[in-house]
């Protein structure tokens, strides 16, 4: 099921306003969560090099994150940009696969008794050729593209990170895996196929999503289609004859009018497709629309998920007309924020902050907060299998899944040094960093 453009748009919007909802929550006092960032790490030599590094090379970096975002990327036509990924991690000495559904996988060996280390980062964009003309177009610091910023910039932050460690003779306790992932798009089906195919990492960090915001939750996605059916008829012989186009009417209107409470704990439905119909003078003997249901709560979500099925179900009943229900994706909630707090407790999440506080990156709202329980990207498969797991910024950006979408250049560079400075904190264990001595 591919949803059109703009209905995309528009759930992948739903999506990204529940992280913008759940930041921009008033908070009162905030509990202090365990880190392991330790400020002294910026005056290691190796990082030193390595974030001096990254700087020198940040207009190379720009210029390879124009270069991926030109190749085509379209969900299940990542294998350009898969080749790509595929002759750096080579070049850069990794231990190199590619599985059957086209995730790029590259090992970094540590020397033994440290934690597996996943970075992914995925390859695919919502539009093909078709639609955009696969060129970006620069001015002064903005780039704009189709995929720019949702998820190019990433993959081009990952390289960058890798290229820096291997300069810099950075080493590790615990493997590093660079992961290329491809359909997130679909419904986060790469990393999916990759997590049930390997064993499962420490710590999976997930470039995408939200510059500034770390996200440590999950948004369960449910994606379903309804398909109502009839023996059709001409028009002149259609008068009082059971027709699929008002079963569809009626269950839309009757969809709508269910009340749930919102996100960021509760849900929100979205009809993203209604199709059917071959010509003007006739009843249709198919037609269909498509739910795209989502809430972070696994118990609300199940039961909406039966309410709505039970809901068109009366409808096609009544209405006299078949149905057919077609599930094209389930993908599991992560939990409330209560449900989440041992997430939101694990030294990934408040070290991720902390890094952020350091190098200067915020959410840019005011009142925002900083680590929110939801999400919607290829973290949200390690948080419901209980894997350590947040989703970071690759850069700022607007316009996801639009053909305007477009990212500011400069932001991806203190991205690109956030995902080190991650990786450098755990190369060699998750320990507690005690909190520092106010001197009175």
């Amino acid at each position: 099921m591919r949803l059109p453009p703009m209905s995309r748009a528009a759930t992948r919007l739903l999506a990204t306003l529940a992280v913008v909802a759940a930041a921009s929550r008033p908070a009162a006092a905030q509990p202090s969560y365990p880190t392991s960032w330790d400020p002294a790490i910026m005056e290691r030599p190796d990082v030193k090099s390595a974030l001096t590094l990254l700087e020198q090379r940040f207009p190379q970096q720009v210029d390879e994150w124009i270069r991926i975002a030109e190749l085509p990327g379209k969900s299940k036509l990542e294998q350009a940009r898969g080749a790509y990924v595929k002759q750096v991690f080579e070049q850069e000495g990794l231990q190199v696969s590619v599985d059957s559904i086209g995730n790029v996988t590259g090992i970094r060996k540590g020397t033994g008794g440290g934690p597996t280390i996943a970075i992914a980062a995925h390859m695919d964009i919502v539009f093909g050729p078709e639609v955009s003309s696969g060129k970006v177009r620069r001015v002064g610091d903005t780039l704009f593209a189709p995929g720019v910023g949702d998820n190019t910039a990433s993959v081009a932050n990952m390289l960058a990170a890798l290229r820096a460690m291997n300069a810099t003779k950075f080493t590790s306790k615990g493997d590093i895996i660079f992961i290329g992932t491809v359909q997130e798009e679909l419904g986060l089906k790469g990393m999916a196929y990759w997590l049930d195919h390997n064993p499962a990492p420490d710590l999976l960090i997930v470039p995408d999503g939200a510059f500034g915001a770390v996200s440590y939750g999950a948004l369960g996605i449910y994606w379903t289609k309804y398909v109502f059916t009839s023996p059709g008829s001409h028009t002149l012989a259609s008068r009082g004859k059971p027709t699929p186009v008002r079963a569809v009417a009626e269950a839309i209107e009757r969809l709508y009018a269910l009340e749930f409470p919102a996100l960021p704990d509760g849900a929100v439905m979205n009809i993203g497709q209604v199709h059917g119909g071959e010509i003007f003078n006739s009843i249709p003997q198919e037609l269909y629309f498509t739910v795209d249901l989502r809430s972070p709560d696994p118990v609300l979500l199940d039961s909406l998920d039966r309410t709505i099925t039970r809901v068109t179900q009366q409808v096609a009943d009544e209405m006299k007309v078949g149905l057919r229900v077609e599930v094209d994706q389930k993908n599991q909630a992560g939990g409330t924020e209560k449900q989440l707090e041992g997430a939101r407790a694990h030294p990934l999440v408040q070290t991720a902050v902390d890094i952020n506080r350091a190098l200067g990156i915020s959410v840019g709202m005011p009142g925002a907060r900083e680590a929110v329980p939801t999400g919607a990207t290829d973290a949200n498969v390690g948080v419901v299998r209980k894997i350590p797991s947040i989703a970071i910024g690759g850069s700022r950006a607007s316009g996801a899944h639009q053909l305007t979408e477009y990212a500011l250049a400069s932001t991806a560079l203190p991205s690109t040094k956030l995902l080190y400075l991650l990786t450098a904190t755990f190369a060699d264990g998750i320990k507690v960093v005690p909190p520092a001595r106010v001197v009175p």
